[in-house]
């Protein structure tokens, strides 16, 4: 088959398939999470083969476990974080605008023993100080009536919340029959592969499964530990909501930087406004988030993730972005497999092109100048 037609057949192939990732995205979110589910939970179920069971009831043990966590989650967690989230919403327009009062006053401290002195030397006279502090002012309003919209927005909408509590329900039990069948799926897959490119197909997927398991399971990993350290952390100290910030900030991490800038923020500005005019709180409360994220950039993250799983963070913020706005909660989760396989992909097409003789040739005018600079010095 010539180049172009591979070409259009691929392109095609791959239009149909995002054509069908939006045709039926209100219903392919649970097979695209048990899939994912199925994924990471398959060497743990070989592992328990390995151990005597056959596949069944390996995967049964494995369901068995899951359903239990799941339900301590659903006892344990669950309600605090409910009840926390709703007084959040309750107390979030006094904490802002008392965050607002301090920012303001801060500023017009600032101004009177600094800024003053300094514009009336430069000739301003201080015009412009009312303006700076009507400009924060105005800007932490604008914060705060935002952020109000955004929490309202989430409880307008909880029908959202509760389809995707349902999906509770579903993604186990397919999940439980992707993991039974994982091998086979696998199997039939690779038997579709024509034969001159297998090898080929092989190796690329080895490399896909080497960035994708080592992003997906250590990246899992590290959001639970910092999770736990946050949450557990903050509400040691004494910081209001503590748990709430701690879990959504660990989830969060699972997107480069986004995790730890949300803690950081909602810790500061939560600890902030309960201590003042101490400062207690809100160091011990930037302990706790200095000391997360050191771990996790220094420790956690290095022996989990590693350096080399081929995953730079901007590529991976734009898979997100990019597949969330388009499918939704279904383009967050195969956003890292498709990120994962594009950026293997990408990498092996560039390769080929370097190694190509559309790459190494050199012009005619060229290969004869540099002919006869090779040859003048034997000439000589």
């Amino acid at each position: 088959m010539r180049i172009e037609w591979q070409i259009v057949f691929w392109v095609a192939a791959l239009a149909f398939v995002g054509l069908l990732l939006w045709l039926f995205n209100g219903v392919i979110m649970p097979f695209a999470a048990a899939f994912v589910i199925a994924y990471l939970l398959d060497p743990l179920a070989v592992h328990l083969q390995r151990l005597g069971l056959n596949r069944l009831s390996a995967t049964l043990v494995i369901l068995f476990g899951f359903v239990i966590v799941l339900a301590l989650i659903l006892v344990l967690i669950v309600p605090i974080l409910t009840h926390q989230f709703a007084a959040f919403i309750q107390v979030l327009p006094s904490v802002l605008n008392k965050l607002q009062g301090l920012v303001s006053g801060a500023v017009r401290t600032l101004g009177a023993q600094y800024a003053e002195p300094l514009l009336r030397k430069l000739g301003l006279r201080g015009s412009g100080l009312p303006s700076i502090s009507t400009s924060v002012g105005d800007i932490a309003g604008q914060a705060a009536g935002w952020m109000a919209g955004v929490l309202n927005s989430l409880v307008v909408h909880g029908a959202a919340l509760i389809s995707l509590m349902s999906l509770l329900i579903v993604t186990p039990v397919v999940a439980f029959y992707m993991l039974l069948d994982y091998h086979r799926i696998i199997a039939a897959a690779d038997s579709l592969i024509p034969l001159r490119y297998r090898s080929v197909v092989h190796q690329l997927a080895h490399q896909i499964d080497k960035t994708m398991s080592g992003f997906l399971r250590g990246q899992s990993l590290v959001c639970l530990f910092l999770g736990l350290w946050y949450g557990l952390g903050l509400s040691i100290v004494g910081v209001n909501f503590g748990l709430l910030i701690g879990i959504t900030g660990g989830f969060l991490s699972f997107i480069p930087y986004v995790g730890s800038m949300v803690v950081l923020i909602a810790a500061a500005m939560i600890s902030l406004v309960e201590g003042w005019p101490h400062w207690g709180l809100f160091a011990s409360a930037m302990v706790v988030v200095v000391i997360g994220q050191f771990l996790e950039g220094n420790v956690i993250s290095p022996k989990l993730v590693g350096d080399n799983v081929g995953l730079h963070p901007v590529w991976l913020m734009f898979a997100l972005l990019a597949f969330g706005s388009v499918l939704g909660f279904t383009g967050l989760i195969i956003a890292v497999p498709v990120a994962a396989a594009a950026g293997v992909i990408l990498r092996f097409m560039v390769q080929k092109y370097r190694a190509s003789h559309l790459y190494s040739s050199l012009p005619e005018a060229h290969m004869i100048i540099l002919t006869d600079v090779v040859k003048a010095p034997e000439e000589h």
